[in-house]
């Protein structure tokens, strides 16, 4: 449908007790290009870094079955361990995430490694020092990285440490690397109360990949689509001014009352539907 972007579903917005058989096809009848896999902080998730070859294969073989791919890594489980703590024990654990993701995505043929922008996850507190280890931590990363073929992109989150892209792309800009850019989310900035065209146009050419979420002012996620204050049309002209082709992302959770193929495919019509209306044709 649209020529120069693909869009995506986040793996959560189906249930946990979902196969994968089930989840690819689902998303593959509703019109999306991709999954992105979650790795988070849960032990069950964070076991999905250790997967055997034979396992990886398996996963690819049904991706291809169903005619879908998966071309991102949400490594959210490093709020779990943060690579700017105070704890060397935390920060070498949060290291060993991102080389085992960095390894499962080789594997899996998985493009880009999203990092959330934590220094530290509560209850600790950024600091100068928090925010310099992260800094050199983020170098040992994308020195690995570099090795494997795999873009490690920061998102943007809730946070004043990295609670805008212009922030982020200081970081960027250090290490001007292919292999560190941005995941912009522009239901963060929103949340932030940021200017979305100032924000994307600051990270021109950087961005990696785009995760779209509806939010209001100070939450950042289970905002249904159309319920929250994101100006889509708004941020998808700025993305079509700067040149932005690529990921887009639809990230949503799925909810108990409801039937999650219902609620994926009007998450898909509302943002197809405001991506026609900004010209992203």
């Amino acid at each position: 449908m649209f020529e120069h972007y693909s869009i995506g579903i986040y793996e959560k917005a189906f249930p946990a007790t979902m196969s994968w058989e089930k989840r690819f096809s689902s998303a593959k009848a509703i019109g999306f290009d991709f999954l992105e896999l979650s790795i988070d902080a849960a032990d069950e998730r964070l076991a999905r870094l250790d997967w055997s070859l034979e396992t990886c294969r398996d996963f690819i073989r049904l991706q291809h079955q169903a005619g879908i791919r998966v071309s991102t890594l949400c490594l959210s489980g490093l709020r779990r361990y943060p690579i700017g703590s105070p704890s060397p024990k935390v920060r070498e654990n949060g290291m060993l995430l991102i080389s085992k993701a960095i390894r499962l995505a080789s594997h899996l043929g998985i493009r880009i490694v999203q990092l959330a922008g934590y220094d530290v996850y509560a209850p600790d507190v950024s600091s100068d020092q928090s925010v310099e280890l992260f800094h050199q931590n983020i170098g040992r990363a994308v020195a690995e990285a570099s090795t494997y073929g795999v873009i490690l992109a920061i998102e943007n989150m809730e946070v004043p440490f990295a609670d805008s892209l212009t922030r982020l792309m200081s970081l960027v800009s250090y290490y001007d690397s292919p292999y560190l850019q941005l995941y912009a989310d522009i239901g963060n900035l929103s949340a932030m109360g940021k200017d979305l065209n100032d924000e994307l146009q600051a990270a021109q050419g950087h961005i990696a990949a785009i995760h779209v979420k509806d939010t209001v002012a100070g939450i950042c996620r289970d905002i249904p689509f159309s319920k929250g204050t994101v100006n889509f049309e708004e941020a998808f002209r700025s993305l079509r001014a700067i040149g932005y082709t690529g990921m887009l992302m639809l990230e949503m959770w799925a909810q108990p009352e409801e039937d999650p193929m219902v609620a994926c495919s009007e998450a898909y019509g509302f943002i197809t539907e405001r991506m026609k209306r900004a010209g992203l044709q």
